[in-house]
């Protein structure tokens, strides 16, 4: 029988990243119970920006030489950082819970595969609209599923559709204009370009204080360690190893999972019915992105 070749940490290295992941919307709503969205946001960044520079000078990589380098790696960084977390966590100040925030962002590969050929003027199938209305129709389920238990807010929702827009903005922008560089420069420079532009707004707009409890520096030192350095450095060298289709295929578990964080942690309920929306999502995410096997 063959085995195989892999180290285990890049069999594990999928599932790590997942529930890494899955864990930050219920960990950063938690962490917003002791600190406004855009305070949490500048320590977040602050202290991996703090942490990557030491790396840096040990490492020495190589940094962009042209300025136009330097320029999409911070607009990538500003999509990403800024209006993507922005827009998340100042949802779970309005009330959306964790697990109608994941499966919000479930349908980001869904409009990356139906905006990404406009861009390039290829012909868009009617299999990944099918997808984007099934991943719509998920979203709706599940937030009509809540309703009774949370009802939804106006503010919530446009602030979960900027965080989605973020997103997906970044990837689009990353696909079209990204250059491989270390992930300790990229990160560096996309962690600086986000701190840039949510310090003023935690400045000027909020009161920027912070109650400094054992949970609050917990939840910090989680989205800082576990989300930000371990998943992000996870994903980069499961990209590296070829591992992308498996990721993609356990992100899938992230609306569910980061559901299961919510209600553990914050008790956030999830009727049955909102399970199904999930799984009507996932259907659509699927449908959208699939490849035909010549294309694989």
């Amino acid at each position: 029988m063959a085995t195989s070749n892999k180290p285990l940490w890049l069999i594990l290295a999928p599932v790590i990243f997942t529930l890494l992941w899955a864990g930050g919307y219920s960990v950063a709503k938690l962490g917003l119970q002791f600190a406004e969205p855009m305070t949490l946001l500048s320590l977040r960044f602050g202290a991996v920006i703090l942490l990557l520079m030491p790396l840096a000078l040990i490492f020495r990589p190589k940094f962009p030489k042209r300025l136009i380098n330097w320029m999409h790696l911070m607009v990538v960084g500003t999509l990403m950082q800024a209006v993507y977390f922005g827009g998340c966590w100042w949802a779970f100040k309005t009330g959306v819970s964790a697990g109608v925030l994941a499966i919000f962002m479930a349908l980001q590969p869904i409009l990356v595969a139906i905006l990404a050929p406009y861009l390039a003027s290829e012909h868009v199938s009617w299999k990944r609209w099918i997808g984007l209305l099934l991943g719509l129709g998920g979203v709706v389920v599940v937030i009509v599923a809540r309703s009774d238990i949370e009802p939804p807010t106006l503010f919530g929702i446009i602030f979960s559709i900027i965080g989605l827009v973020g997103m997906t903005g970044g990837v689009i922008y990353e696909k079209r204009f990204g250059i491989s560089y270390h992930p300790i420069v990229s990160n560096l420079v996309q962690y600086a370009a986000g701190l840039a532009i949510v310090l003023p707004l935690a400045y000027f707009s909020e009161t920027m204080e912070v109650d400094w409890n054992p949970t609050f520096m917990a939840a910090l030192g989680y989205l800082v360690i576990g989300n930000s350095i371990l998943a992000i450095s996870l994903l980069l060298a499961m990209i590296r190893a070829g591992e992308v289709a498996r990721v993609s295929s356990l992100l899938f578990l992230v609306p569910p999972l980061a559901a299961l964080f919510g209600w553990f942690l914050l008790g956030e309920e999830m009727p049955i019915v909102a399970w199904g929306g999930m799984a009507i999502t996932a259907i659509g995410v699927t449908l959208a992105t699939r490849k035909k096997a010549s294309q694989t």
